[in-house]
């Protein structure tokens, strides 16, 4: 299998006053192609500080990291955007959507900032990612006509339209009831199983149980790196009672 992502040694400190806070301690870990990986911990845990340097927004203290085969730390800012924009899929808990633009207007963002793509390609690439989210008959919407869940899906959609080596989503079902996470999730292992690789960062165990593999961080340590037996979002949505909310 491929290494989508390695990381190794990686060290986060900041100076924060006059102590040093250690956010990340030596951790080490490899995510292969395919795998659907969940990073628990809760807050303080460093898996936040993590999340910002997978998705190249930070750079660590000390440590190696590689994406895709292609080293990380030693980049300029004008690189690092690249590899953000190229490489990686952003799905955010508060969905980031710009209000006065429809859905398919959202989903072709980050293709503005690649300039290999045609405006024509463009469209194209940005109606099939809503299709692959189900949201085809939602296109020219605005956010504020559609429900937290559809907005959800055309931020995954945004994060599939570059076609991205993968998916990092940070909390991505925290503002959804439990219905609506559920579905949101039976929607990222659909995208699993048809070969995306998802990083799914999370502090509620029952969203973990969806994943293939959790990470689990504390203190800046990773103390536990264990393969899941899967659990169904579809099944355990099906087994919801009716009125659930």
């Amino acid at each position: 299998m491929n290494e989508i992502i390695r990381i190794a040694q990686l060290r986060r400190t900041f100076q924060v006053g006059s102590e040093q806070v250690h956010a990340l301690k030596g951790i080490s870990f490899t995510i292969y192609s395919g795998e659907f990986v969940s990073i628990m911990g809760t807050s303080g845990s460093g898996k936040s500080t993590l999340l910002n340097i997978l998705g190249c927004l930070d750079r660590p203290t000390s440590g190696e990291y590689f994406i895709d085969g292609n080293p990380v730390s030693q980049r300029s800012k004008d690189e690092l955007s690249v590899l953000r924009n190229r490489k990686i899929g952003f799905v955010f808990q508060s969905y980031n959507l710009l209000a006065r633009t429809t859905a398919l207007e959202n989903v072709a963002l980050p293709l503005l900032y690649n300039n290999t793509v045609s405006a024509k390609e463009r469209r194209e690439k940005s109606i099939r990612a809503l299709e692959q989210v189900g949201l085809q008959d939602r296109m020219l919407h605005l956010p504020n006509q559609l429900s937290g869940g559809q907005q959800q899906r055309v931020a995954i959609a945004r994060a599939l339209v570059n076609d991205p080596v993968i998916l990092l989503a940070d909390e991505a079902t925290g503002n959804l009831d439990t219905r609506t996470s559920y579905e949101i999730m039976s929607l990222f292992q659909q995208l699993n199983e048809e070969g995306k690789t998802i990083a799914f960062v999370t502090h509620e165990p029952d969203i973990a149980n969806f994943t293939g593999r959790m990470i689990q961080l504390r203190d800046g340590h990773i103390v536990k790196d264990t393969p899941l037996v899967t659990q169904s979002a579809g099944a355990a949505l099906a087994a919801l009672p009716v009125n659930d909310d």
